[in-house]
């Protein structure tokens, strides 16, 4: 063979050599990640090829799966009061994909989920039979805050403060995930992705805004736990009015008859004196507010219930002025109604955060747990002392307070703080109404955690409050969740 000839055979080899190395790395390594592309088509086909798994809701399921007519995908999700759940499902789409649970647990409820299979599904390539994600809603709970929120845009989170179990998540406005599901239904997402509304947006979770006086649970807390005040029933040291530092500006009180010069913590808290709780904030400095709200779980870039939420944030790098104004919930504060609703939770529970969670097993189709979230995982945030002290600051918020609206009666011991939180430029724009609360039934033993935002209700900007709007929500769904 001369060397031309052997040149060009060795040429040759070499390129079946990198073809063959080429075609085993892709089928070895890139294969899956191929499979799982969001534009293969044979995922889709394969995934919605059998009806899916469940999302289920008190022992009974919240989706379905649709036979289809014709096409190549011969199901499509379907949802039981769609729009009343919408905020824990989520969606699963034909076109548009998966959110929330649906999208978390996509693996589960389609029978990819190794977990899922056994080792003969594992050599064969087999879709398993898909799992069921199970759900602490109480759908009592659920259904009183979508019905009490009605038109208005807002949301409200219910969680049962010793085990963390999220009892109810309502966003509204809602919509209906079934109208989406399927691969047809692109005018129905035109309509919702240009509703100024945002009807896909969870405002539970992921629409942090000024919380307003809700906020001022949190600078109580930090007051107390400092020991800037002996007690909720220890006079202030609080000029009314009060001239933010720095600046000309007087921060005025909704009540201007209110007795907020000096106030106690307990008065200042009964009639949301913004002096008391700027001048609080200052005191104690950014840091020791910042510390506490964080404590509380602000600025947490991690809460998944599993879904995650957006971080509540306690803004840094303050002048004194802002640092007043963020003692009123104002400035760059922003918290979600769950995050209020931990904040009421902690102080319900002595000051014990449970870890809030919407899931509390993930189950394959023989009913076997392949995750499970546990309840009462807690940290210590305050001590139990703070705790029934702001607790005891509460409930005169609700019986002789801003809060009445929230009373429920029958001995149930409610408490609460309103918040009216300013909206555009020089509170230009209406007003949110916030609430944030918790109830204890002494007779049954249970209790729960409450926080309603109103970031709308159409109502004329003089009609706004927390008290009118957003507790009369808490108190439904408390009552609810005591029976």
């Amino acid at each position: 063979m001369n060397k031309t000839i052997r040149r060009a055979s060795v040429f040759v080899l070499l390129l079946v050599l990198a073809l063959l190395g080429r075609a085993t790395w892709v089928q070895a390594y890139e294969g899956k990640a191929l499979a799982n592309e969001k534009t293969n088509r044979r995922k889709i086909i394969a995934q919605y090829g059998e009806p899916l798994g469940n999302i289920v809701v008190a022992g009974s399921p919240v989706t379905g799966s649709k036979e289809t007519k014709g096409g190549d995908l011969a199901y499509k999700r379907d949802y039981t009061d769609g729009e009343l759940y919408a905020a824990v499902t989520g969606y699963s789409s034909q076109a548009y994909g998966a959110t929330q649970l649906e999208g978390i647990y996509s693996g589960v409820l389609d029978g990819t989920d190794t977990r899922l299979k056994n080792p003969l599904d594992v050599l064969t390539g087999k879709r398993a039979q898909p799992g069921t994600v199970v759900t602490t809603i109480d759908p009592a709970v659920q259904k009183a805050g979508y019905q009490a929120l009605g038109n208005k845009k807002g949301a409200a989170v219910a969680i049962d403060p010793k085990t963390g179990r999220i009892l109810g998540m309502v966003s509204t406005p809602s919509y209906d995930p079934s109208r989406i599901a399927g691969l047809t239904d692109g005018a129905e997402w035109q309509r919702l992705m240009a509703d100024e509304d945002k009807p896909l947006v969870n405002r539970a979770l992921r629409q942090p805004l000024p919380p307003g006086s809700t906020f001022k649970l949190v600078v109580a807390a930090a007051a107390l736990e400092d020991g800037l005040y002996g007690s909720v029933d220890t006079a202030t040291a609080s000029p009314n009015p009060y001239t933010l530092p720095g600046t000309r500006t007087v921060l005025k009180n909704e009540n201007a008859s209110a007795p907020c010069e000096n106030a106690t913590i307990r008065t200042a808290l009964r009639y949301s004196c913004n002096n008391v709780f700027a001048k609080m904030a200052v005191d104690l400095g950014q840091d020791k507010v910042r510390a506490m709200a964080e404590k509380f779980g602000f600025d947490d870039k991690e809460l998944d219930v599993p879904v995650r939420a957006y971080p509540s944030v306690y803004p840094s790098g303050m002048d004194k002025a802002q640092t007043a104004l963020s003692g009123i919930g104002q400035f760059d504060v922003t918290a979600t109604p769950l995050q209020m609703a931990m904040v009421s939770a902690a102080l319900s529970n002595d000051g014990l955060m449970a870890s809030p969670h919407m899931v509390a097993q993930v189950v394959d189709s023989d009913g076997d747990a392949l995750q499970t979230y546990e309840d009462g995982a807690t940290e210590r945030v305050v001590s139990a002392d703070t705790a029934r002290q702001l607790r005891s600051a509460m409930r005169t918020v609700v019986e002789e307070g801003t809060g009445t609206n929230a009373a429920i009666g029958g001995g149930v011991e409610v408490g609460g703080k309103t918040g009216t939180a300013q909206h555009g430029e020089n509170n230009s724009k209406t007003p949110y109404a916030w609430f944030t609360s918790y109830a204890k039934d002494p007779a049954t033993g249970k209790e729960v955690a409450v926080a309603v935002m109103i970031e709308d209700s159409g109502a004329a900007r003089s009609e706004v409050s927390g008290n009118g709007l957003a507790a009369p929500v808490a108190q439904k769904m408390m009552k609810a969740a005591l029976k």
